[in-house]
C-alpha cells in the first residue's frame, strides 16, 4: 500500500517519518525536500523552495505549490515558448500534479498527431544483403574483412523516427510510469504511445535531440515544449538498485524568474527599444562589482526600466526582505534610473512604492497573484509593463 505524504510549499515545520535507506537516498537526490535525521532513526522532510512529486518504492511525497497547478504548468510552458496559449492547460479535470501533467500532455499530443504522425528523413547505418545508399567501405573492412555481404551501408529513410517524435514518445513513456495518473489520461497516453510505434525512446539522461520549429511541425510545438519540460525537470538518476523512482521536481524561483523575463519581453515588445534578460552591468566606476538585473528595457542604448523577479514571501510584519530593496537601489544607481521594479510572487498589500531618502529613487514592490488563472498572469504582467514604461523613468542627472 502506497504512503502518500503531502506538504505545502510554505510549510516550515515539515513531517517526521520513517524511511528506508533507498527512500532517503532517492529523496536527497531529487532535492524535492531537505531530509534530516531525527531521534529514533526517523527523518524530517522539509520543503526547500521546490515543488513537485517523487515516488519511490511504496512512498509518494508531494510538495504542493502556492500557485494553481494550471498556472504552474502554464508558466513552465510559456517560459519555453511565448506562443504557449492559456487554452493549452485550461479546463484541467484535476488539481493533482501527476494528473495535470498527464492530462495536458495527452491533450497536446493528440492534437499534434491528429493529422497523422509527422515523418521526415533520417540517416540510417545498417548491414544489409544489398547495397543501398552509400557503402561504408572502412566499416566493411573493419567488421567484415573479406566478406562482401552483408554490406555496411548508410542511407536516408523517410520515417517517423525523428527528433520531434522521439521527444514526445519519451515524455509519454515517462508519464506512463508515474503513480496516480488518472485512468482516462493513462489510457489516452497509451493510445498516443501506440500511434508513435517505431519511434525510439531516449535513454534516461540522454541529451534531447535538436529540432527546429517550422511550418511543417507547427502542430507539434505546444506538445514538444511541454514534453521537453517534463524531461528537463525530471530528477537526476540515482544508484538505487532495483528501487523504482519517478519524479517531477521544479525549482520555483527559477520558474518564476524565467516566466517573468519572457512575459515582460513579450509585453514590452510594443514599446520602442529592446528588452534584455540578465543585463550585464557594474556597480562601480572601476568595474570591480558585477551585477545582472533580471530584466532591463533599453532605448537608444540607455536603460529606461529595470525589473527583478523575487520568488519570496512577505514576513510576519507584512514586509519583504530589506535586502531586496538594497539590491534594487544599487541597480537604479548604477543604471541611472529613478525607478526600479521588484516583481514578487505573492503579496497581500498590493503595489507599494518605497521612496528612498536623500535620493530621487523610488522602488516599486509589485506582487503577482499566482493563484489566478493562467490568462490572468499575462494580464498582470502586461499591466506591469504599462506602469513601468508609461511612467517613463528618467535618468538621474549626473
Amino acid at each position: 500500500m502506497t504512503r502518500r505524504l503531502e506538504l505545502d510549499e510554505l510549510d516550515r515545520v515539515g513531517r517526521v517519518v520513517a524511511l528506508n535507506d533507498a527512500q532517503v537516498q532517492a529523496l536527497q537526490a531529487t532535492r524535492l525536500v531537505d531530509v534530516t535525521l531525527e531521534p529514533r532513526g526517523r527523518w524530517r522532510l522539509l520543503p526547500n523552495g521546490r515543488v513537485g512529486a517523487v515516488a519511490v518504492d511504496d512512498l509518494e511525497v508531494l510538495v504542493c505549490p502556492k500557485a494553481a497547478i494550471s498556472s504552474l504548468l502554464f508558466m513552465l510552458g510559456y517560459a519555453a515558448d511565448p506562443g504557449f496559449r492559456t487554452s493549452e492547460i485550461a479546463g484541467l479535470a484535476t488539481d493533482d500534479l501527476w494528473g495535470a501533467i498527464a492530462e495536458t500532455l495527452a491533450r497536446l499530443g493528440e492534437r499534434a498527431v491528429a493529422a497523422g504522425v509527422l515523418q521526415g528523413y533520417v540517416t540510417v547505418d545498417d548491414a544489409l544483403p544489398l547495397i543501398r545508399g552509400r557503402w561504408r567501405v572502412a566499416d566493411q573492412i573493419a567488421r567484415r574483412s573479406g566478406m562482401p555481404l552483408p554490406a555496411e551501408v548508410r542511407f536516408d529513410e523517410f520515417s517517423p523516427d525523428i527528433a520531434e517524435n522521439r521527444i514526445l514518445r519519451t515524455a509519454v513513456r515517462r508519464l506512463l510510469r508515474l503513480p496516480r495518473v488518472p485512468v482516462g489520461a493513462r489510457r489516452r497516453l497509451g493510445h498516443l504511445d501506440g500511434r508513435l510505434d517505431g519511434v525510439r525512446v531516449l535513454a534516461p539522461g540522454a541529451p534531447l535531440p535538436e529540432w527546429t520549429p517550422s511550418r511543417l511541425n507547427g502542430r507539434y510545438h505546444a506538445a514538444l515544449r511541454l514534453a521537453e519540460t517534463v524531461l528537463a525537470w525530471r530528477a537526476p538518476q540515482i544508484d538505487a538498485g532495483a528501487t523504482p523512482l519517478a519524479s517531477f521536481v521544479v525549482a520555483m524561483a527559477k520558474v518564476f524568474e524565467d516566466f517573468v523575463t519572457v512575459a515582460l519581453r513579450e509585453a514590452l515588445a510594443g514599446y520602442p527599444g529592446q528588452t534584455r534578460g540578465q543585463y550585464p552591468t557594474r556597480l562601480d566606476r572601476g568595474r570591480l562589482v558585477p551585477m545582472r538585473p533580471d530584466v532591463v528595457h533599453v532605448r537608444h542604448g540607455h536603460p529606461v526600466a529595470v525589473f527583478d523577479a523575487k520568488y519570496k514571501l512577505e514576513g510576519s510584519s507584512g514586509r519583504y526582505p530589506n535586502a531586496d530593496a538594497y539590491q534594487m537601489l544599487a541597480y537604479c544607481t548604477a543604471l541611472g534610473l529613478r525607478e526600479g521594479w521588484l516583481v514578487y510572487a505573492q503579496g497581500s498589500h498590493g503595489v507599494r512604492r518605497i521612496e528612498v531618502r536623500n535620493t530621487e529613487v523610488t522602488i516599486v514592490e509589485y506582487p503577482l497573484d499566482l493563484a489566478t488563472r493562467p490568462s490572468g498572469l499575462i494580464v498582470q504582467v502586461e499591466a506591469l509593463a504599462f506602469a513601468a514604461l508609461d511612467s517613463d523613468p528618467r535618468a538621474i542627472a549626473s
